[in-house]
């Protein structure tokens, strides 16, 4: 910022085992968003190593971070970065589509999706047709339709109501039960935080591990 450098993170050392399902959180500010875009591939961080299922990222190319990202991750994002172009059940098949999953999968686990989020009425309807907390289910239903091993989520109950939120939280444990699939949520949210089997907190860009026991 001009003059100032303002370290975002701060010799963060993190190692995240496979299915685990995990939240981080800490005040605004603290570094959690940055925190998940290095985790994800969307930034990449000064110094220092990150690797994903034993892959160094530093060095790979931005071709094969999307390869990696497209593969197996799946991001909520939240400002929900829908297409706005497209209806709630082509958002959610984009991805799908991306990886040349074929027609009649690609339906059939769009469509189940949907249902699962409870909006299999609003399937086309476009981004500007839906409420705020109908576009969060939207998002999460992209991230998680191609059953990826990390799934990075950045406040992903904050536009749900209580029955809803505690609904989507059962389907990410079933996928985490089911495929292994790792979560990690930023969050302020202490259901979020209640539901998930390990916590670290941030501040300040260091974190901390806090046991539940």
């Amino acid at each position: 910022m001009g003059q100032v450098n303002v370290e975002a993170l701060c010799g963060i050392d993190l190692s995240i085992d496979e299915g685990e399902f995990i939240s981080i959180c800490g005040p605004s500010g603290s570094g959690k968003t940055t925190l998940l875009n290095i985790l994800g591939c969307i930034d990449l961080p000064s110094r220092g190593s990150v690797k994903i299922m034993g892959k160094e990222t530093q060095n790979m190319t931005d071709f094969a971070l999307s390869q990696l990202r497209n593969r197996y991750l799946g991001f909520i994002f939240q400002t929900f970065n829908l297409i706005p172009v497209l209806n709630a059940f082509e958002n959610v098949e984009y991805p799908l589509w991306i990886l040349e999953t074929n027609k009649a999968e690609r339906k059939d686990r769009v469509e189940k999706m949907l249902s699962q989020v409870g909006l299999e009425k609003y399937m086309n309807h476009r981004p500007d047709e839906l409420s705020g907390g109908q576009r969060q289910r939207v998002a999460i239903a992209r991230a998680l339709v191609t059953r990826p091993k990390l799934v990075l989520a950045d406040e992903p109950t904050a536009n749900l109501d209580h029955n809803t939120g505690e609904s989507i939280l059962q389907i990410m444990h079933q996928m985490n039960e089911e495929f292994a699939c790792t979560f990690i949520f930023s969050t302020h949210d202490p259901e979020v935080v209640n539901h998930a089997k390990k916590v670290y907190r941030v501040r300040d860009g260091k974190i901390v591990f806090e046991d539940k026991k």
